[in-house]
């Protein structure tokens, strides 16, 4: 490919666990083997957040307070983002069915400057529940003058109600999938190995529709593995 047709994404992201950074990896690795340019900007809060919280009581506090969608402040953002990209990925976790704190204080301070007029697909990394994040962040990249041509959703594969019992243990400082009571029906927290391997392909999917000029609408990304 000539480098001066090249494509450019900005892949802008918050992970609290790593999930979605071990995703973000993998989907990188698919872009750049179609030739396709990528600058990450990580969201980085002013005070660190704690993972895991280590108790019961303050992961329940934290599950209320993000149901009603409470801002996270951030640092402010690299010169990087204020540049030309053929697409931005905005990716982070379901919070308590809502977009992160972090990404909703990048909304509140910069959404209108970095979003209007462009092309961004969302990327949810989420226990299971993530269509109210998924139309709350519409609603807000909408707003802000944003066009949205499809959407990357990542859930976790183990089935309910283990799904749940599960990451609220993680969360609180146990280990749910080293428990002789818990591992045989929640062996793992957070997205599988295959889940990966389709991250990275979907990043090929991505980058071959950016380079040869084809519709991001076209791009099935409700596959199984996605979406267990």
């Amino acid at each position: 490919m000539n480098n001066a047709k090249a494509k450019h994404i900005l892949i802008l992201c918050y992970s609290y666990s790593g999930q979605t950074s071990s995703l973000l990896r993998k989907l990188t690795e698919g872009l750049e083997r179609q030739q396709v340019k990528v600058s990450i900007e990580k969201l980085s809060p002013n005070k660190t957040i704690r993972f895991p919280f280590g108790d019961i009581p303050t992961t329940l506090k934290m599950m209320l307070i993000t149901f009603f969608r409470k801002r996270v402040p951030i640092a402010e953002l690299s010169e990087k983002c204020n540049r030309e990209y053929d697409l931005i990925i905005l990716a982070g976790p379901t919070w308590s069915y809502h977009p992160s704190g972090p990404v909703l204080s990048l909304f509140d301070r910069d959404g209108s400057r970095l979003f209007k007029g462009r092309t961004v697909i969302p990327f949810i990394s989420c226990r299971g529940y993530w269509r109210a994040h998924w139309y709350g962040l519409r609603q807000k990249l909408r707003k802000c003058g944003a066009t949205i041509p499809n959407l990357i959703v990542f859930t976790h594969p183990t089935k309910e109600p283990w799904r749940t019992i599960g990451v609220f243990l993680k969360l609180a400082g146990k280990n749910p999938e080293q428990s002789r009571l818990m591992k045989k029906v929640y062996s793992k927290y957070g997205h599988g190995t295959d889940q990966l391997v389709e991250a990275k392909r979907f990043g090929e999917l991505l980058g071959q529709a950016l380079s040869q000029g084809t519709s991001l609408t076209e791009l099935n990304f409700k596959t199984p593995s996605a979406m267990p």
